[in-house]
């Protein structure tokens, strides 16, 4: 009998190893590196938790232009890679290409829908927890005038801009919301420099908050408002430490939980295709509190923003997605 269990976990552990070693996970980032500090950074740590947690490397490649995507796309399908996840909604042309011409590998794009059944496309509910750091914006403001700097000029910047206001004019009647984008091609995900510009025009508006979602500029907007001695709120990962005790939060979207389910749902032989909506209720939303902001965020403020949170899951609160309709009613 011991040396037929014996047998058996040998065998065991033989068809996992050889399962293990058929998938060559790959990730490709945005413009703007993987080390952003924001949404590449994010999914970038998905990408190591699988690492870590698993013993399976992964490939990845940081593209420098545009015209780089469809041909780094097609070189890690042709390497046999499975799956490859995209990170941003600019890869959706070379996708469309890639995905048809590779019908047997799984891809994964993360903030765009690309209709292939070879394809799961992950959005995330941006609006809901654009809301919340609305709410807490609101709250630590003394002049009643908030700010937003986004990034690329998008219906999708545009979503958490109308979340975010409309938890600001929720939490404060007659509130007022600067808001500003830094440009209209993909080099605006990129520049701290006039992110900071844009910061110090709106604190010269009077905003005493500000919230960027603009990857990588987002940065020169958080140092803007620390220099200034106002705060600023971050996005997508928890850029608190950025500035501590300038960073009011993070509105955190869980860029790195797409990408972590997507390589181990493929590890797991359960890669899913088709539509992957994640926010509040799905864990793939939320905002970050730490001890770097934590003196900042008092009981009334975390009573306000945890109620806002319990209402929105519930239902209670429905909080309007610009994508849907680019009417924003706040």
């Amino acid at each position: 009998m011991k040396r037929i269990v014996l047998g058996l976990l040998a065998a065991t552990a033989m068809s996992v190893t050889a399962f293990a070693a058929d998938i060559k996970p790959a990730i490709i980032y945005d413009l703007g590196g993987k080390f952003d500090k924001s949404f590449n950074e994010s999914a970038y740590n998905g990408a190591e938790k699988f690492k870590t947690e698993t013993g399976i490397d992964y490939r990845d490649f940081e593209i420098q232009n545009d015209a780089q995507r469809e041909q780094a796309l097609r070189k890690f399908a042709q390497d046999g890679n499975n799956p490859i996840i995209m990170a941003g909604f600019s890869w959706a042309a070379a996708l469309e290409k890639v995905a048809t011409e590779f019908p047997d590998l799984n891809f994964a794009i993360i903030d765009m829908v690309v209709d292939k059944p070879n394809v799961r496309s992950v959005v995330f509910k941006e609006q809901e927890g654009s809301y919340l750091v609305g709410v807490m914006a609101a709250h630590a403001s003394k002049t009643n005038t908030v700010g937003f700097v986004g990034g690329m000029d998008i219906p999708l910047i545009r979503r958490f801009a109308c979340g975010y206001v409309g938890g600001v004019k929720a939490t404060t009647d007659g509130a007022k919301v600067i808001q500003n984008m830094t440009g209209d091609t993909p080099a605006a995900w990129n520049d701290p420099t006039k992110g900071g510009e844009i910061t110090k025009s709106q604190i010269d508006q009077g905003a005493d908050v500000v919230y960027a979602a603009a990857g990588g500029t987002g940065v020169g907007v958080l140092r803007a408002a620390a220099d200034a001695g106002k705060l600023g709120i971050g996005v997508d990962s928890n850029q608190n430490g950025l500035q501590p005790g300038k960073v009011l939060t993070s509105m955190l979207k869980r860029v790195d939980v797409a990408v972590y389910n997507a390589f181990n749902d493929a590890k797991n032989d359960k890669f899913s295709y088709g539509f992957n909506v994640l926010g509040l209720k799905e864990g793939g939303i939320d905002y970050a509190m730490d001890d770097n902001n934590k003196p900042l965020v008092d009981d009334a403020m975390m009573a306000a923003v945890e109620k806002a949170k319990a209402a929105i899951i519930a239902g209670e609160i429905s909080v309007h997605d610009y994508m849907s309709d680019n009417n924003c009613p706040y």
